[in-house]
């Protein structure tokens, strides 16, 4: 089993900003894998169970808002009884460019607070992550800017990576992590 987690904050107002891109790419995800299931609410949170490759992959996005993505997170954790090698949380990351992305198998929450918050309820670091890049943008606050919108522009280099990073998810379900590092992060641009 596997859990796989996208990051965002919950409500109409939040949709398509750049904090949320961990909801859109599951939401891509699932609809460019035609995968059909029912979300379901539970500990604060929206979830599908489905089964890809005979194993059932769990599809989590935390309502708790950003910040407290870890208490969700953990609670699924253990109600399904999870391994931590079997989880990956998929993130914005100010640090990389639109269009990269990186598989991390462990490391710091690097600043962003739903990834603090994560660790601080597993107790661990060693979970993996899929970082998407949403660059950075020096004249705008961090805040201002992590919820703001993409342009039509960056729409289209994100629509063209989420189809790398279909291929990366579907090799995440049947590779070792090094092996799946590997083959994908050297692509960025």
């Amino acid at each position: 089993m596997k859990l796989i987690v996208g990051l965002g904050n919950p409500g109409k107002k939040y949709e398509k900003t750049r904090h949320n891109i961990g909801f859109d790419f599951i939401d891509f995800y699932l609809d460019y894998s035609s995968i059909h299931g029912k979300w379901k609410n539970l500990f604060v949170g929206k979830y599908m169970e489905v089964f890809i490759n005979n194993e059932k992959i769990i599809f989590l996005k935390p309502q708790t808002f950003m910040n407290l993505s870890g208490e969700c997170v953990e609670n699924f954790f253990r109600y399904f009884h999870l391994d931590i090698k079997d989880i990956m949380i998929i993130s914005d990351d100010l640090d990389l460019n639109i269009g990269n992305f990186k598989l991390k198998n462990r490391g710091s929450a690097g600043g962003h607070n739903g990834l603090k918050s994560i660790e601080k309820a597993l107790g661990s670091s060693n979970y993996k992550r899929l970082k998407i890049g949403i660059s950075k943008n020096k004249e705008n606050d961090v805040i201002d800017y992590v919820l703001g919108k993409f342009s039509n522009d960056e729409l289209t280099i994100l629509k063209e990576e989420f189809i790398i990073l279909n291929d990366v998810l579907n090799d995440f379900f049947i590779m070792d992590f090094e092996s799946l590092m590997n083959k994908y992060n050297h692509k960025n641009r």
